[in-house]
Protein backbone atom coordinates (compact mmCIF):
# COMPACT_ATOMS: atom_id res chain seq x y z
CA UNK A 1 0.00 0.00 0.00
CA UNK A 2 1.43 3.06 -1.15
CA UNK A 3 1.36 6.69 0.85
CA UNK A 4 1.97 9.82 0.02
CA UNK A 5 2.15 11.90 3.90
CA UNK A 6 2.12 15.46 4.12
CA UNK A 7 3.57 17.81 6.93
CA UNK A 8 4.65 21.53 7.62
CA UNK A 9 1.09 23.78 6.51
CA UNK A 10 0.14 26.28 8.57
CA UNK A 11 -0.96 29.79 9.07
CA UNK A 12 1.47 32.37 8.39
CA UNK A 13 1.84 35.95 7.86
CA UNK A 14 2.42 38.04 4.31
CA UNK A 15 6.04 37.73 3.31
CA UNK A 16 6.81 34.59 6.04
CA UNK A 17 8.26 31.24 4.65
CA UNK A 18 6.93 27.35 5.08
CA UNK A 19 8.66 23.93 3.91
CA UNK A 20 5.97 21.41 2.95
CA UNK A 21 7.23 17.99 2.74
CA UNK A 22 6.10 15.06 1.79
CA UNK A 23 7.15 11.08 1.86
CA UNK A 24 6.48 8.48 -0.15
CA UNK A 25 6.11 5.19 2.00
CA UNK A 26 4.96 1.09 0.94
CA UNK A 27 6.09 -0.96 -2.04
CA UNK A 28 7.49 1.32 -4.63
CA UNK A 29 9.76 0.07 -7.22
CA UNK A 30 10.82 3.75 -8.86
CA UNK A 31 9.07 7.25 -8.79
CA UNK A 32 9.33 8.87 -12.17
CA UNK A 33 8.13 12.51 -10.63
CA UNK A 34 6.79 14.32 -7.77
CA UNK A 35 4.74 17.21 -7.51
CA UNK A 36 2.91 19.73 -5.53
CA UNK A 37 -0.15 20.67 -6.28
CA UNK A 38 -2.60 23.34 -4.76
CA UNK A 39 -6.32 23.86 -4.51
CA UNK A 40 -7.46 26.93 -2.76
CA UNK A 41 -11.16 26.73 -1.33
CA UNK A 42 -14.12 26.62 -4.33
CA UNK A 43 -11.35 26.66 -7.24
CA UNK A 44 -9.82 24.22 -8.96
CA UNK A 45 -6.63 21.81 -7.70
CA UNK A 46 -3.17 23.74 -10.04
CA UNK A 47 -0.15 22.45 -10.84
CA UNK A 48 2.54 24.71 -8.26
CA UNK A 49 5.92 22.54 -8.87
CA UNK A 50 6.90 19.24 -10.11
CA UNK A 51 10.18 17.16 -9.66
CA UNK A 52 11.37 14.55 -11.97
CA UNK A 53 13.58 11.75 -11.09
CA UNK A 54 16.80 13.20 -12.94
CA UNK A 55 15.96 17.01 -10.50
CA UNK A 56 14.07 18.63 -13.62
CA UNK A 57 12.09 20.79 -12.26
CA UNK A 58 9.09 22.90 -13.40
CA UNK A 59 7.12 25.47 -11.64
CA UNK A 60 3.66 27.78 -12.08
CA UNK A 61 4.48 31.33 -13.00
CA UNK A 62 2.59 32.98 -9.93
CA UNK A 63 5.04 30.77 -7.86
CA UNK A 64 8.65 30.98 -9.75
CA UNK A 65 11.09 32.76 -7.95
CA UNK A 66 9.80 32.24 -4.42
CA UNK A 67 8.84 28.64 -4.12
CA UNK A 68 11.68 26.17 -4.99
CA UNK A 69 10.94 22.36 -5.34
CA UNK A 70 13.65 19.72 -4.44
CA UNK A 71 13.77 16.08 -3.68
CA UNK A 72 15.80 13.01 -1.93
CA UNK A 73 15.35 10.17 -4.23
CA UNK A 74 16.70 8.02 -1.06
CA UNK A 75 14.27 8.80 0.91
CA UNK A 76 11.10 9.46 -1.56
CA UNK A 77 10.79 12.44 0.03
CA UNK A 78 10.05 16.41 -2.08
CA UNK A 79 10.24 19.46 -0.54
CA UNK A 80 8.44 22.51 -1.20
CA UNK A 81 10.39 25.62 0.47
CA UNK A 82 7.85 29.00 0.47
CA UNK A 83 9.27 31.98 0.62
CA UNK A 84 7.88 35.56 0.31
CA UNK A 85 4.15 34.30 0.84
CA UNK A 86 1.10 35.95 -0.18
CA UNK A 87 -2.53 35.76 0.78
CA UNK A 88 -3.30 34.32 -3.09
CA UNK A 89 -1.27 31.11 -1.93
CA UNK A 90 -3.40 30.40 0.83
CA UNK A 91 -4.83 27.16 -0.22
CA UNK A 92 -4.81 23.08 0.36
CA UNK A 93 -2.03 22.11 -1.23
CA UNK A 94 -1.67 18.35 -2.31
CA UNK A 95 1.69 16.22 -2.94
CA UNK A 96 1.72 14.46 -5.91
CA UNK A 97 3.72 10.91 -7.38
CA UNK A 98 3.85 8.81 -10.54
CA UNK A 99 5.36 5.80 -9.30
CA UNK A 100 5.43 1.70 -10.41
CA UNK A 101 5.05 -0.56 -7.37
CA UNK A 102 6.62 -3.12 -9.30
CA UNK A 103 8.79 -3.39 -12.43
CA UNK A 104 6.65 -4.88 -14.66
CA UNK A 105 4.12 -2.83 -13.41
CA UNK A 106 2.77 0.40 -15.67
CA UNK A 107 2.89 4.17 -13.32
CA UNK A 108 0.42 5.13 -11.54
CA UNK A 109 -0.62 8.56 -9.67
CA UNK A 110 -0.71 8.91 -6.62
CA UNK A 111 -2.21 11.51 -3.95
CA UNK A 112 -1.64 12.77 -0.62
CA UNK A 113 -4.26 14.05 2.00
CA UNK A 114 -3.32 17.71 1.45
CA UNK A 115 -2.10 20.09 3.67
CA UNK A 116 -3.76 23.18 5.00
CA UNK A 117 -1.17 26.64 4.13
CA UNK A 118 -3.02 29.73 5.45
CA UNK A 119 -1.46 33.42 4.79
CA UNK A 120 -2.86 36.55 6.60
CA UNK A 121 -2.21 39.95 5.25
Amino acid sequence: QVQLVESGGGLVEAGGSLRLSCAASGSIYDIRNMAWYRQPSGKQRVLVASISSGGTTNYADDVKGRFTISGDNAKKTTYLEMNSLKPEDTAAYYCYAALKIRFNTSYRQYWGQGTQVTVSS
